[in-house]
């Protein structure tokens, strides 16, 4: 659905703090023989084949704008010459270091499918104790490959020396379901890289910056709060002394209670710009009700381990600070906004084939939440994220590892945040009501495995689930409840859509085999924001037709719907972007109109 359009750089950055004499030996897994052991990594895997020394290299494939970042921290000395060399393969690969405290070098080959190394140095500042080393391809050339990262040069102690202790800790912006945690910067000799707040004495959040909003807690109920320091070693300070903060009464509910009668949902583009324009967080309009930030993306497509990275300069020179941006967030948050972050996309598939995937899944999940202070996650799986096994028909029961597993991690998601966790949905009609005819591989094998595979997950979660937007563009036609195909782009396609959802349907038209009906409360209808957004954008009049047939009885078309749905919960958009670079036509005149209906 949602095209993240032209991609910056994506790049494959090694984050090392230099190394001792002879560095490759003190680097850990510097051949990839452990695969990425040693290595936080993003889209990047090992292969067995090409490798350029021992049985493995590292390969990555750039892809819309993910920087496909690699680390490792070492030691260096200031003011000491260090060599950097590197064998590759690919169409464009580039070889260099920032942060040297002088001239920052780079190089570049263009291999093609034989090993070459790349070799380049730099001298490090007076002060400097550490830099970072990179490898980068370039988008649309294809994958590259890396091998034997060599760093030479004399290198410094190891540090074993911890950060100070972080001082002036407290609470503070209390609402009914969060707190947040600020404190003064701890300092370290080499550089503190992250904080860790620890709530009632359970496993801490990870942060970067100097606060931290838990979110998903229960009203009027005081909890507690430590945060201690860490460098890049993996020296960490003593934690702080504890602080105290409660939350206030009345928390919203599992369904969206906190959310208004009508709702707009619209995706901000906070990953990339897509040829819209970059839109910071504080500049979102107000008529928007659920912003979803799109978006979060695998590390791979079966490693569960979700990363959120927000628009490069280079890419959106207009992009806010880390700060700025959570600050943002907050004041949304104040005005009543639910902020998500979505996972998927078009380019971001997601299958969970695996429990250690799921409990990654959720695990890494649960640390962009809490990093940004959100207020729950949407699902926007595409693609080849999720199929139905041969033999797996029961709606109620599936046996799918994929479906079972992000089934279990949603409700492990739920179960951490509570009541006011805000769970959405965003498939596509190939997923959902495409089941009235073909569910997984059908009885003889013959048809597509991801039929309406996403209606296990959107059944088992259907207690917990707070909207379900499908998309109602780049579809084919969809047979409706009345026996008839619907062509997407006008009334009709979206009245025949949600009929489906409200009034439930036969799996594969079999009458002993239903969908069950959702609440109304939980549907909305999703729509391109523009003509530029997707394909079967809906004019406003349209749009407008369709709600009236569906929540008032009046103004219907050709197709009539099984009842009449005034509890219908609202209108969905790609995107918030895409509205303002067309007037923010879709916002303003849909707005008047959800706001009118009351």
């Amino acid at each position: 659905m949602k095209l993240k359009g032209p991609a910056a750089v994506a790049a494959l950055v090694l984050t090392l703090t230099a190394t001792p004499a002879q560095a490759a030996d003190n680097l850990v897994n510097p051949g990839f023989e452990s695969d990425l052991a040693g290595w936080s990594c993003a889209a990047a895997q090992t292969v067995t084949s090409p490798v350029h020394g021992g049985t493995k290299a590292l390969k990555a494939t750039p892809a819309g704008t993910d920087t496909a970042r690699c680390s490792q921290t070492v030691a260096v000395q200031p003011s000491t010459a260090y060599q950097l060399s590197a064998w590759v393969q690919g169409g464009y690969v580039f070889l260099g270091a920032t942060g040297t405290g002088g001239t920052d070098p780079q190089t570049w080959g263009s291999p093609g499918a034989a090993w070459a190394q790349l070799r380049t140095s730099f001298t490090t500042g007076p002060s400097t104790r550490s830099v970072t080393l990179y490898l980068q391809g370039w988008y649309g050339q294809g994958p590259y490959l890396a091998d034997d990262v060599v760093l030479d040069g004399p290198g410094g102690a190891p540090d074993t020396r911890p950060p100070t202790v972080p001082s002036g800790v407290r609470t503070g912006a209390a609402t009914s379901s969060s707190l947040t945690v600020t404190w003064s910067p701890a300092t370290d000799d080499v550089g503190v890289t992250r904080y860790e707040v620890s709530r009632d004495g359970g496993a801490p959040a990870t942060v970067t910056t100097t606060s931290h909003t838990a979110t998903g807690l229960a009203a009027s109920t005081a909890y507690r709060f430590k945060v201690r320091a860490c460098d890049a070693a993996g020296n960490c300070s003593a934690y702080s002394p504890e602080v105290t903060g409660t939350t206030t009464a009345g928390g919203g509910g599992g369904g969206g209670g906190t959310l208004p009668k009508r709702v707009l949902v619209g995706y901000l583009h906070a990953s990339f710009a897509n040829g819209s324009g970059y839109i910071r967080m504080s500049e979102v309009p107000s008529e928007w009700d659920v912003i979803n930030l799109a978006f979060g993306e695998p590390t791979s497509v079966t490693s569960g381990d979700i990363r959120f990275r927000r628009c490069p300069a280079a890419e959106c020179p207009a992009v806010e600070s880390e700060a700025d941006f959570i600050a943002a967030v907050r004041a949304k948050q104040a005005q009543g906004k639910k902020v998500l972050i979505s996972i998927g996309g078009q380019n971001g598939q997601v299958r969970l084939a695996t429990t250690a995937a799921r409990d990654t899944f959720v695990a890494s999940v649960a640390a962009i939440i809490d990093r940004y202070g959100l207020d729950g996650l949407d699902v926007d799986f595409e693609g080849h994220s999720l199929a139905l096994d041969p033999g797996d028909t029961d709606l109620a029961h599936p046996t799918t590892p994929v479906v079972v597993n992000l089934i279990a991690a949603l409700k492990a998601l739920k179960a951490r945040y509570g009541a006011s966790f805000v769970l959405t949905m965003a498939p596509e009609t190939f997923f959902v009501q495409l089941g009235h005819q073909f569910y997984g591989p059908g009885p003889n094998g013959a048809a597509d495995p991801r039929s309406a595979a996403y209606l296990p997950v959107i059944h088992a979660l259907r207690d917990d689930l707070t909207l379900l937007h499908v998309q109602d563009y780049n579809s084919g036609p969809i047979k409706g409840l009345d026996g008839a195909y619907h062509t997407m782009g006008g009334a009709d396609f979206h009245v025949a859509m949600t009929d489906m959802l409200l009034a439930g349907f036969p799996i594969m038209g079999d009458p002993g085999n239903v969908f069950p009906p959702l609440r109304q409360d939980q549907v909305a209808i999703g729509l391109p924001a523009s003509v530029n957004a997707g394909n079967g954008f809906t004019t406003v009049a349209e749009v407008h037709k369709a709600f009236d047939c569906l929540a008032k009885g009046t103004n219907c078309g050709s197709y009539r719907p099984r009842g009449v749905y005034p509890g219908l919960r609202g209108l969905m958009a790609w995107s918030v972007n895409w509205d303002a670079y067309n007037g923010s036509e879709f916002s303003r005149s849909h707005r008047a109109y959800l706001d009118a209906l009351g």
